[in-house]
């Protein structure tokens, strides 16, 4: 009998370390990281020298304290590389920014099915996700979707759902990220998006047709634009643009 008990003892024991360690283990970020954001993101290419520096010194940042895990799938650094430049491009001008509540990535090689999961949160039905739930914390990404969001257009998923956890930041994925708003200008942005959202389903509009599900998916939706085609994105939604520029600080 104490013989069967300390078994049990040093198995519990061995599992809660197996367990902690596997929990706290975050992604090793690629050595090779600058040579991938030059090759790969658009959006480090445009920058100056310093704020390359600065963009590299956020992803590594980044990806020491989230976990990047594949689901049937191996992860490469390219893979880290790009999830980590979806959650920098959208903060890049904040002086400080942590997603508190995300601990993990996982990418899936392809896209996934809806009955696979029973939280809310979909995003774009199989190509990405903000989990609730069981899944709280955590993103899944399609890999094909994330590598598209990075090949030109205007169609961006992994910044899409990181703009989310922004919105997110307030409680709600409503559209109304009060983390990037002040309360003066509320309701310009809500009757920007309204008149937006109009505009798309009348026809009179370039924004992603998805962009007018609700106010919630317009934002991420908005974002993806802004930040992949800005000058196209300045010339059609002109007072969208400035407002959005506020937003995200940009200069």
């Amino acid at each position: 009998m104490f013989f069967a008990l300390s078994l049990l003892s040093l198995l519990l024991v061995l599992f809660f370390f197996y367990s902690y360690f596997r929990l706290n283990k975050k992604t090793v970020y690629p050595k090779a990281i600058k040579d991938l954001l030059s090759a790969h993101v658009n959006f480090y290419q445009k920058l100056g020298d310093t704020d390359q520096k600065k963009f590299e010194e956020m992803a590594i940042y980044f990806l020491s304290y989230i976990r990047i895990e594949g689901i049937k799938t191996e992860i490469t650094d390219l893979d880290k590389t790009l999830v980590a430049a979806s959650a920098i491009i959208p903060v890049f001008h904040f002086n400080k920014w942590k997603y508190y509540q995300l601990s993990t990535v996982l990418l899936y090689p392809d896209t996934f099915n809806r009955e696979e999961f029973l939280q809310e949160g979909f995003e774009k039905d199989t190509l990405g996700m903000v989990g609730n739930g069981p899944l709280q914390r955590t993103m899944i990404l399609s890999k094909p979707a994330l590598y598209a969001g990075f090949q030109g257009g205007r169609h961006n998923t992994g910044i899409h759902e990181f703009v989310h956890l922004i919105d997110k930041e307030d409680g709600s994925i409503d559209g109304l990220p009060q983390a990037l708003l002040q309360k003066s200008q509320n309701a310009e942005w809500i009757a920007l998006v309204n008149q937006s959202i109009h505009g798309i389903l009348s026809g009179e509009s370039d924004i992603n047709i998805y962009g007018a599900t609700n106010q919630g998916e317009f934002f991420p939706v908005a974002a993806e634009y802004f930040f992949n085609d800005p000058d196209n994105f300045s010339y059609h939604h002109p007072r969208l643009f400035e407002m959005m520029k506020l937003m995200f600080q940009v200069p």
